[in-house]
């Protein structure tokens, strides 16, 4: 058997804009915010504000450890982390656009859990606009994270 490289795919079969489904859900992996992940976001944003990286200062304001940043907290309904990309490779022609509310915070300890949604699917002529509702739990089930993402997703031909 002759080894394809087009044939190594995470998923066998590509899904288009209509082989979607109003409230299909896309769960993606728990993560734990570790002090190692505080770290890294920190990195990687550039944001120096105490809040996120100084045990001592968020005490002193009645935190029980330090807070996470909004975006370190939506990043974890970033599509790649789950199937949804690999479903769409062939029919993806761009991310539109994200929203999000922070409802309650979150701290350094806290287990999250993100989850995709369909909750929109807007036809067009060749192309169409599939909308998730991004969703973040935490472990005691307090939803913690409410926003939105839109793709823009091929049509089958």
């Amino acid at each position: 058997m002759t080894f394809d490289p087009a044939a190594h795919r995470m998923v066998p079969e590509q899904r288009w804009f209509e082989d979607f489904t109003l409230g299909e859900r896309f769960v993606l992996p728990s993560r734990t915010m570790t002090e190692a992940v505080f770290l890294a976001f920190q990195a990687a944003s550039g944001d120096n504000h105490p809040v996120h990286y100084d045990v001592e200062y968020c005490r002193a304001r009645g935190m029980p450890h330090m807070l996470a940043h909004g975006f370190q907290v939506a990043i974890q309904t970033a599509a790649g982390a789950g199937i949804f990309p690999h479903l769409v490779e062939e029919s993806l022609k761009g991310f539109l656009e994200q929203s999000s509310r922070f409802l309650h915070p979150v701290f350094v300890g806290d287990t999250l859990y993100a989850a995709l949604e369909v909750d929109e699917l807007t036809p067009q002529r060749t192309t169409g606009v599939l909308g998730l509702r991004s969703t973040v739990h935490n472990q005691k089930g307090v939803l913690v994270m409410d926003g939105r993402q839109r793709y823009l997703l091929r049509r089958r031909a």
